[in-house]
């Protein structure tokens, strides 16, 4: 059985995440199935935009316990393969030539709310939990702390990594960590229309070319982010899609992306 589902509707590619009996728990089965969907809706010329989404109750219940005392035997080297391995997904996800978006139709814990925070968006159900609970267990969020950090600011990123509380979904919304509370009879189709707003609305060559500046812009003293700026502006000028973009925009023609 495939631990992650591909489907492809209407120019989303929907990865589901079908490990339901054990909450979706990460395995090392399931971070390399999924590394490889990703890839594969990257590279699928029929894909603009990513869905990622988990069958059952849970999004995904963070790491699997079983595999946890696993590698309680592992040597050091053993851990730090690992770890690299589960760092590669959420960099994968962060920069990722197209947009991810992040279907959260319950609880997403530790290491699964790390999935949900590299995402570019997420819309969670009311009922889902969200939270990183690893100083509960003696561990440390080490990875997705990189990318939260970013993402709503070190006060925020305290509260949610030192205490290790869940929070619910309104307030993870709250907090930045999510981008809209949705009924769970509503969440589906939610998405989708935010998908195809997308799809429909903007150029696939500027939405990369914008994910790709977010992700590096950051770390940069401002001089040389603005330098890098300013030469992503005269490329993107070049490219096909403003061409395209800019003459449909002077001869008030309508632009299909």
């Amino acid at each position: 059985m495939s631990l992650v589902l591909y489907e492809v509707n209407d120019r989303v590619g929907y990865l589901t995440l079908n490990r339901p009996e054990k909450r979706n728990a990460l395995s090392h089965e399931l971070v390399s199935e999924l590394k490889v969907a990703l890839r594969r809706a990257e590279e699928d010329a029929h894909v603009k935009v990513i869905v990622l989404k988990a069958n059952g109750e849970a999004f995904c219940a963070g790491a699997d316990l079983a595999y946890l005392q696993q590698l309680q035997h592992f040597s050091f080297e053993e851990n730090l393969a690992d770890s690299h391995h589960l760092k590669a997904l959420f960099l994968q996800i962060y920069t990722l030539k197209k947009v991810v978006i992040a279907q959260v139709q319950g609880h997403a814990l530790a290491g699964g709310c790390g999935i949900a925070t590299v995402c570019d968006f997420a819309y969670a159900v009311p009922e889902a939990r969200l939270g990183y609970t690893e100083v509960k267990i003696g561990f440390i969020p080490a990875i997705v702390m990189v990318f939260l950090l970013r993402k709503i600011g070190e006060q925020k990123a305290k509260q949610l990594l030192l205490s290790g509380e869940l929070i619910k979904a309104e307030t993870a919304m709250q907090m930045g960590l999510i981008n809209q509370v949705v009924p769970a009879e509503s969440l589906e189709a939610t998405v989708s229309a935010f998908a195809q707003k997308l799809i429909k609305n903007n150029s696939a060559q500027s939405m990369e070319l914008t994910k790709k500046m977010i992700s590096e812009v950051q770390s940069l003293p401002m001089s040389e982010a603005l330098n890098y700026a300013a030469e992503m502006n005269a490329n993107a000028r070049a490219t096909d899609d403003c061409k395209k973009g800019i003459d449909a925009f002077l001869h008030k023609k309508e632009i299909s992306w």
